[in-house]
């Protein structure tokens, strides 16, 4: 059936509320990381209590990673529309055992409900994802890397809102489950926005290719496995930094540094607007390879920035490179294995939330090691009183070495996508040539 047989504009405006949500999702739980390790991870051990707020942050990246990768390729058979709905009742059940956490749960069991509620919220982001990317690629099969890019943007638009809500209830002294709370609001808002609506089939089945076709587009081309690979090093850039930033800055720049990823999130909301004519002009690799050197140099000066003003110019550089990264790889994948279908997309999709689920545990282990390092052990760390500028000291020291773990990834996407733009740009002159030469 034709794309226009489709109510295009609703279908769209699904696809962005759902993201939209769950952005809102993990923007509130980045803003309330604090008072979840304060209040249930440290009474149960403060020398990990960082780490196991990493595992608890990761285990989203895992159930989304492992749901996109099982569910994208029998997109067709389970239905858009279907994913859709189990996305906003996974996310509402999800966050209802976060937000009854201290109720269902006492002691070291806090902790797993915690990874319980985060976990089947991750299962509902996979469904999101698993459903509106290859929604968008076929409502706009000739315009996928500006349509992806701006139904991304609505990512940003919900770490704004999330983040701004976040603060609003801390400033008007209403607790963190309030907070939390909020999420209802827009997960019923698309629950209900999407029943009765009919989806388009993916790009592969309109192609008319078997589930075995997109297992031979996938690996029995070498050249997936390049942006499979540059995925885990886009994510871990990008989203593993950002659900971090207000635990390990907030002491460093002299600000929530939640508000570091609302300022973020706005440069990334307004620049993925303008994706498609940047890509068209210097090509989407080459779009890549800007991007890994704008975040190379915003990590490492958010890893030493020590006043608001050296923050916000860190976030700058840090958000121009994040920006373009996660919708411009769906979209070069998608374009460059097309017969893959959906579940191109899916495994790009899958790899990068499987990087942010191992790094965050990453951070939080090398945050723990460099305050124990700087405090002198445990039982000094513990001698130290609350807001003590001795205490400020060792965190702002431990949020430095963190970020400064990941500030190198991105230097290794520079020689990936250089490479891969190098390659792009001889086959492109070869060909010019050849058409000259006849």
């Amino acid at each position: 059936m034709a794309q226009d047989d489709y109510d295009r504009s609703r279908i769209f405006l699904i696809c962005t509320m759902a993201l939209f949500t769950i952005a809102i999702s993990m923007s509130l739980g980045a803003s309330v990381a604090a008072d979840l390790k304060s209040n249930f991870l440290d009474p149960i051990d403060f020398t990990t209590s960082a780490t196991m707020i990493g595992e608890i942050l990761g285990i989203i990246f895992l159930g989304f990673s492992v749901t996109l990768f099982i569910v994208s390729p029998f997109m067709d058979v389970i239905g858009m529309g279907r994913a859709i709905t189990a996305a906003a009742s996974l996310i509402i059940i999800g966050n209802a055992i976060l937000v009854f956490a201290g109720d269902i749960a006492s002691g070291p069991g806090i902790y797993w409900a915690l990874w319980g509620g985060m976990l089947l919220k991750g299962i509902a982001w996979g469904f999101v994802e698993a459903a509106i990317n290859p929604a968008t690629a076929s409502l706009y099969p000739e315009d996928k890397t500006h349509r992806l890019n701006v139904l991304h943007a609505w990512w940003p638009a919900g770490l704004i809102v999330g983040g701004l809500s976040g603060i609003a209830v801390n400033s008007m002294g209403m607790n963190w489950q309030i907070a939390l709370s909020l999420i209802f609001i827009p997960a019923f808002s698309f629950l209900i926005l999407n029943i009765g609506v009919r989806f388009p089939k993916t790009e592969s089945s309109e192609l008319d290719v078997s589930f075995g076709d997109m297992m031979k587009e996938i690996f029995r081309r070498p050249s997936f496995f390049i942006w499979f690979g540059a995925m885990f090093l886009t994510a871990s850039s990008e989203l593993a930094p950002g659900q971090w930033v207000d635990l390990a800055l907030t002491h460093t720049v002299g600000m929530r540094g939640i508000l570091l990823l609302v300022y973020v999130s706005g440069i990334m909301f307004v620049a993925r607007h303008f994706a498609g004519p940047i890509a068209h002009k210097i090509s989407p690799v080459g779009l890549l390879w800007f991007s890994a050197l704008l975040t190379s140099i915003g990590l490492y000066m958010l890893s030493v920035a020590d006043s608001p003003v050296t923050g916000i110019l860190a976030a700058t550089i840090w958000g121009a490179g994040v920006c373009f990264m996660w919708p411009t790889m769906l979209a070069s994948a998608a374009e460059r294995h097309p017969r893959g279908g959906a579940w191109t997309i899916g495994l790009i999709g899958s790899a990068g939330a499987m990087s942010t689920y191992i790094v965050l545990p990453i951070l939080g282990a090398a945050y723990d090691k460099a305050k124990l390092d700087a405090a002198g052990g445990a039982d000094a760390f513990a001698a130290m009183a609350d807001g003590s500028p001795e205490q400020i000291d060792t965190l702002i020291y431990a949020a430095e070495r963190s970020f400064q773990t990941v500030a190198v990834i991105p230097i290794v996407l520079l020689f990936i996508f250089g490479g891969v733009w190098y390659n792009d740009r001889r086959i492109a002159k070869q060909a010019e040539e050849a058409a000259a030469s006849e």
